[in-house]
């Protein structure tokens, strides 16, 4: 018999801690071993229970989310799953935990949305089995991830004077916030490049993202828009909620079709729609993530003749994506994150 993964939740409300203890006890695979009401209750009690995997608040008072996040990843390394309000100032909290090594985040339930339950309850059940499988060794070593930073004068050099413009994808998913967080800033501004980034979010999130992101890296980010023009030295971030395509006028298109992967934004759509009509100046980037979104999107820019590079699973959070990637024979190049901006200067001047 397989042993149950042994929850802690914490939350400084007790209907909160109740309802994502009810959650989480309805699945015969999981076990709720403890709750929390504050970070330091929290970090004190994962000292002692050893939980397999934590449900963390963000906002809370004393010692709040991030607060807790640091003490437990700095002297007893667990899986943490994030649990966040829709508001501004959670969603930017949210980011940061993610970036500082929470496996993922969930939104809590909404006592004004009861017909989304069901799916909500499946989501985090989900996420927290996903967690689960991260080995405290493993969140050790995406810790101590360092990128090997490029300067301008190496893209310059490399690029040569003949190399032709790209349009890079990269795609993400768990784990690919703190993944972006370290290689978008490692990225030279005078990469020849447009960047479009696709990371599995919801509507709200990747706005704080694209701040933050913004904000530590030598290039402009931003939360991609209607009729966006693409630039050269600028990334675009898909909004959580619509695809992200492009058209052949250089603007941004998005559109909130069917989900693909289960997925929207997909990484697969942004992908076909740039291998169509950039042909091999297309390039694509599959970072950490569950599932296999990117690899149909991976097989269009391969046959337009553009060059793909999918994260090694030594520096994945969760080797899902990337491993399609490199399963299915799509990818020129597999490297870990911290050498992934030399491949991408690489690629850009070929």
């Amino acid at each position: 018999m397989t042993d149950k993964v042994r929850v802690l939740v914490v939350d400084d409300s007790a209907f909160a801690r109740k309802a994502i203890s009810k959650i989480i006890d309805s699945d015969s695979d999981l076990q709720v071993v403890g709750t929390a009401r504050d970070g330091q209750d929290a970090f004190e009690q994962v000292k002692s229970l050893k939980p397999d995997v934590v449900t963390l608040d963000v906002t809370m008072p004393n010692v709040d989310g991030l607060q807790a996040l640091d003490l437990i990843m700095g002297e007893v390394p667990t899986p943490v799953v994030m649990l966040s309000a829709m508001t501004g100032e959670n969603t930017g909290a949210t980011i940061e935990a993610l970036e500082k090594g929470a496996v993922d985040f969930f939104l809590k339930p909404s006592a004004m949305n009861p017909a989304g339950r069901t799916q909500e309850s499946s989501e985090l059940l989900t996420k927290v089995k996903m967690a689960s499988k991260i080995s405290p060794s493993r969140l050790k070593a995406l810790g101590k991830v360092k990128i090997a930073r490029m300067n301008r004068a190496t893209a310059k050099n490399r690029k040569g004077s003949s190399a032709r413009k790209k349009i890079l994808v990269i795609g993400s998913s768990t784990g690919g916030p703190k993944a972006l967080a370290e290689l978008m800033p490692a990225l030279p501004q005078d990469l020849p490049a447009v960047i479009l980034i696709v990371q599995h979010m919801p509507p709200g999130f990747t706005k704080s993202l694209a701040d933050r992101l913004n904000a530590a890296c030598p290039y402009s980010v931003k939360e991609a828009e209607q009729g966006d023009q693409l630039e050269y030295g600028k990334a675009l971030l898909a909004p959580g909620g619509y695809h992200m395509r492009v058209n052949r006028n250089g603007e941004v298109v998005l559109d909130q079709g069917p989900t693909v992967c289960g997925v929207r934004p997909a990484v697969n759509l942004t992908m076909e729609s740039v291998a169509e009509i950039y042909g091999k100046a297309s390039l694509g980037v599959v970072l950490t993530g569950m599932g296999s979104d990117g690899t149909d999107g991976a097989a269009h820019i391969k046959k337009a003749g553009g060059r793909i590079a999918a994260e090694h699973e030594s520096s994945c959070a969760v080797y899902g994506m990337p491993r399609s990637v490199v399963e299915a024979g799509h990818a020129d190049t597999v490297a870990p994150l911290k050498n992934m901006a030399v491949e991408i200067v690489k690629m850009c001047s070929e």
